[in-house]
Parts: structure tokens; C-alpha cells; sequence
């Protein structure tokens, strides 16, 4: 079984840059978009946070890329 961590929690925007830059070291990520998940069920949802969750194992190799995102 595949163990994700959370990784970083901002706007979409803020989550799809970070993305980018992730998929071009080919981490493996998810994102957890609780607004957007409760829009589609009907729901509503208050807050902005987006949640990116990385693999457990690619945690060492995703650490400096989060980093230095942060510090732009």
C-alpha cells in the first residue's frame, strides 16, 4: 500500500505550480480539493486550502523542490 503524506496546503494556483515542478523530478502526488469535491457532490464548503500529499518515499526527494517553491 501506497503511504501519502501531506506535503503543502495553499490555493489551487499556488498547488499547480508546485505541481509542475514536481512532475518534471517525477514525484507522485495527489491533491485534495475538499471545495471542489463538495461542489460536485451538491454540497457547500467554506475555505481555499488545497492539500498536496506526496509519496512517503519520495518525501527526501520532493523536500528541497517544496523548499524552495515556499521561499520564492
Amino acid at each position: 500500500m501506497n503511504n501519502y503524506i501531506k506535503a503543502y496546503t495553499g490555493i489551487a494556483i499556488t498547488i499547480n505550480r508546485l505541481v509542475d515542478l514536481l512532475q518534471k523530478k517525477n514525484i507522485t502526488f495527489i491533491i485534495k480539493d475538499r471545495k471542489e469535491s463538495a461542489r460536485l457532490a451538491g454540497f457547500g464548503s467554506t475555505g481555499d486550502d488545497v492539500e498536496l500529499h506526496i509519496l512517503e518515499s519520495d518525501a527526501d526527494k520532493a523536500r528541497p523542490t517544496i523548499t524552495a517553491f515556499d521561499n520564492q
